[in-house]
């Protein structure tokens, strides 16, 4: 019979073998096979000559083709391969899974709290950070927000580079940043009205969204004395920051502002649903600030507090009398159950949460509110 020889048919179809044919003197016979979709054909017989070289020339080109064809197209299909496999890792990395954690009271009054997994789209998620500066007129605040700064910046470098739309929201001290692209990018944004009136009321340098009764209960720690965990004697109270601290890095395409409606601005014409809140301080600040967790909430976005990477102004020798640390971890409490969920960086890098040096608890369970 000779060499076989494939050759590819329509696919699904079946043909009826033809009878023999001899062209003078070589035989072509076409074989019936089970393989659906193709028919082997025998190479022609040379009964008194072997081929001539022209022929094996051919026949050697017709292979060495053959292999370059398969090779491309090994070659073709391992390239698609590998775009479908960035395609999905880049849909994946474009996904924010969060375990948010809130709480409700039982009708004994026990905290009854909830995880629950969430998918956000990093494209409609924006992370706003709240007042990081470069100084505080607390010793020991200071000295936490700088603690707290670098491993805040590798999560917002890594947010940023999934799509998360990043705001830095250093209060009362943006005018040091009146020339930079990212505080022209707040101002630029067009007008957009906000489903509900912003807060008015003013604190601090900026408009304040006070507690609301109707909604909350008292802060669960007393922070009338302003909250310096100092030891001995306490700070003096003054306007000690300038600008953001410099660990937090400000990159293209990045926004600055302390105003609500900037903010409303920037997320509107960005289609943002989603808000994550981080810095400092939670009893305050990132709850009172008009673009900080009441705001949001009364604006009806999505909102979630990254606890891990927030602190308080609490003071141990207020009420509830207990330590700095596990003070902040009740303000959390008051949070989940009053305005919005909670999760930690883990959930945006996978590594373990951050845990500030002077905290000598180990992780547990969350704090009760009283």
């Amino acid at each position: 019979m000779g060499e076989v020889r494939w050759q590819a048919d329509l696919p699904g179809r079946l043909r009826k073998p033809p009878p023999p044919r001899h062209l003078g003197g070589y035989v072509s016979k076409t074989l019936s096979i089970p393989q659906l979709g193709c028919r082997p054909t025998a190479a022609p017989r040379f009964p008194s000559a072997p081929p001539s070289r022209t022929l094996r020339a051919m026949n050697n080109t017709s292979t060495a083709l053959s292999r370059r064809v398969r090779s491309l197209l090994g070659s073709a299909g391992a390239l698609l391969l590998m775009s479908l496999a960035v395609f999905t890792a880049s849909a994946a990395d474009s996904t924010l899974q969060l375990n948010l954690r809130s709480r409700t009271a039982s009708l004994r009054g026990d905290p009854l709290i909830f995880e629950k997994p969430v998918a956000w789209e990093a494209k409609h998620t924006a992370l706003i950070i709240c007042d990081m500066w470069d100084d505080h007129w607390c010793k020991s605040a200071s000295r936490r927000v700088g603690e707290l700064a670098g491993p805040l910046n590798e999560v917002v470098k890594q947010a940023r580079a999934r799509g998360v739309f990043i705001i830095h929201a250093p209060s009362s001290v943006t005018g040091f940043y009146k020339d930079t692209p990212q505080r022209r990018l707040a101002q630029s944004a067009p007008l957009v009205k906000t489903p509900v009136p912003l807060a008015t009321a003013e604190r601090w340098g900026t408009a304040w969204c006070w507690p609301d009764a109707k909604r909350e209960k008292v802060l669960p720690i007393d922070d009338s004395d302003m909250g310096c965990s100092c030891t001995g004697a306490k700070c003096v109270i003054r306007e000690a920051w300038t600008r953001q601290i410099a660990t937090i890095e400000l990159a293209p395409g990045d926004a600055l502002t302390d105003n609500g409606q900037e903010t409303w601005n920037l997320l509107a014409a960005r289609g943002i649903t989603n808000v994550i809140l981080c810095g400092v301080h939670l009893n305050m600040c990132v709850l009172g600030r008009p673009f900080a967790i009441r705001q949001q909430v009364y604006l009806g976005r999505n909102v979630a507090l990254l606890r891990d990477l927030t602190d308080t102004m609490y003071n141990p020798e207020r009420p509830p009398g207990v330590d700095h640390f596990t003070g902040t971890d009740l303000v959390v409490a008051h949070v989940e159950q009053h305005w919005c969920p909670s999760f930690t960086s883990t959930d945006l890098t996978g590594k373990p949460a951050f845990k500030f040096t002077e905290d000598p608890r180990s992780p547990g369970r969350p704090v009760a509110v009283p």
